[in-house]
């Protein structure tokens, strides 16, 4: 089943910070791992990612390096998680899980309130 890309929308960085928890990534390198840890649910483009990391770079959420490749290939940018953004991925999750579990609680039809 598709999803709405607005649900994604409000959720891409938080999901961009955690790609970065464990380590340096670059974008397409983000995309896929995405891709696939979400089972093909999240297909994030390249035209709403760059712009989000370069937005995290200038929070000071993340930094950049560029990594020479082969000699035919350009170079890498690799992003990594600093410690600010590591806050950040912090609040955010737990954000998220406050919000997810309403969410679940009114599907499943609400607290039971005595």
């Amino acid at each position: 089943m598709a999803i709405d890309n607005s649900l994604l929308s409000g959720s891409t960085t938080l999901l961009v910070l955690k790609l970065l928890e464990d380590g340096e990534m670059y974008g397409y390198q983000m995309i896929e791992e995405l891709r696939r840890r979400s089972d093909r649910t999240f297909e994030l483009k390249a035209g709403t990612l760059y712009p989000l990391l370069h937005t995290l770079e200038q929070q000071g959420w993340v930094t950049a390096r560029e990594q020479s490749g082969s000699d035919t290939a350009r170079p890498r940018r690799y992003y990594a998680l600093t410690e600010a953004g590591r806050g950040q991925l912090a609040q955010k999750e737990a954000e998220w899980r406050t919000y997810a579990a309403a969410v679940t609680q009114v599907l499943e039809g609400g607290a039971c309130l005595a």
